[in-house]
């Protein structure tokens, strides 16, 4: 509640103290911010990050930690993108099924192998997955040669398709986002498989002698972070219409910190696929302020920073009142 409240304040404020300009289709004044153009281009911008950051927040609800999403985006869009090459005589609709197997095949694969060296190897996950992130985006790099490749058009029709709104917008990115994180959410608190997650992160020894799987878990938590990866890869390069090795550079820093101004822990066991999205919501609505206002874009980054700062006090305090409560109650 305290995101959705901060949320609706930066709204208010970008209505209130923002510039307006004047709609080239209704000729009316209308506020820079609060119209239809706008807050679906805030929606979109927000879908890569949040999409991502629902796969990322069952990893660190397991007190884990992935680097390698960026690099997973960016190695799915442009494999899919070189393939979908060969597939330029198919019909839309089988370029269209091909590339999103393609983006999320590639990316569940990557997220898999992340998992099984996590487990198998017995090395901390800020380790493994800052080397597969080189390795990833490594492999973008050499296959692409640093060069652009584009998309057929059947891809970028599906992603801007306007589903009955007017013609310059474009709600996919967004429905996707909120497909994503209502799946994750059911997935999370109303599956067996989400409770054990919740599990593990809380409590691994405890989880580990009630009998729970610890390696299958941690595995299926960065499959499922990869997934998501592949999913806003195929989502961002149908939007944008082409690929390359830098896509996504980045983008790992900035689902984590969705993920941890969304409320997940950093120790584990605490988070929601809905705060993950709103977290990611609010980094977006913060840029977007920056720019609305028309404030110093250099700030940006120190109030991103202050706000993961901020996020991670206050659940640090909230775990410490937590605990002191407890021990009131058994006296």
């Amino acid at each position: 509640m305290g995101l959705v409240v901060i949320i609706l304040v930066l709204g208010i404020v970008m209505t209130v103290f923002g510039p307006s300009h004047v709609d080239h289709l209704t000729g009316r004044n209308v506020s820079n911010f609060l119209n239809a153009g706008t807050l679906i281009q805030i929606a979109t911008d927000t879908s890569f990050f949040a999409v991502m950051a629902v796969g990322m927040t069952m990893v660190i609800i397991s007190a884990g930690i992935d680097l390698s999403v960026g690099a997973i985006y960016a190695m799915s869009a442009v494999l899919m993108s070189l393939v979908l090459q060969r597939f330029t005589n198919a019909p839309p609709v089988e370029q269209v099924v091909v590339g999103m197997f393609l983006c999320c095949g590639i990316g569940l694969l990557a997220g898999l192998l992340n998992g099984v060296m996590v487990c198998r190897l017995g090395v901390h996950p800020f380790i493994i997955t800052l080397g597969t992130m080189w390795v990833f985006r490594g492999i973008a790099f050499v296959t692409t040669k640093a060069m652009s490749i584009l998309v057929p058009v059947s891809l970028t029709g599906f992603a801007k398709a306007n589903l009955g709104l007017r013609k310059d917008l474009f709600p996919v990115p967004m429905v996707v986002m909120i497909i994503v994180t209502v799946v994750g959410a059911i997935f999370l608190q109303s599956t067996t498989w989400g409770r054990r997650i919740f599990a593990v992160g809380g409590n691994i020894e405890a989880a580990k002698y009630s009998g729970l799987k610890i390696n299958r878990i941690l595995t299926s938590v960065y499959a499922l972070a990869g997934l998501c990866a592949g999913i806003a890869a195929f989502v961002g390069t149908s939007f944008y219409g082409a690929s390359s090795s830098n896509d996504a550079s980045g983008y790992e820093l900035y689902v984590i910190a969705s993920t941890v101004v969304g409320g997940a822990s950093l120790n584990g066991g605490k988070g929601t696929a809905v705060g993950a999205f709103l977290g990611a919501l609010l980094i977006v609505m913060i840029r977007q302020a920056i720019r609305t206002l028309q404030l110093d874009q250099n700030y940006e980054w120190i109030i991103i920073g202050v706000a993961i700062i901020v996020s991670v006090v206050l659940d640090r305090w909230s775990t410490v009142q937590a605990g002191r409560r407890l021990v009131r109650a058994r006296q």
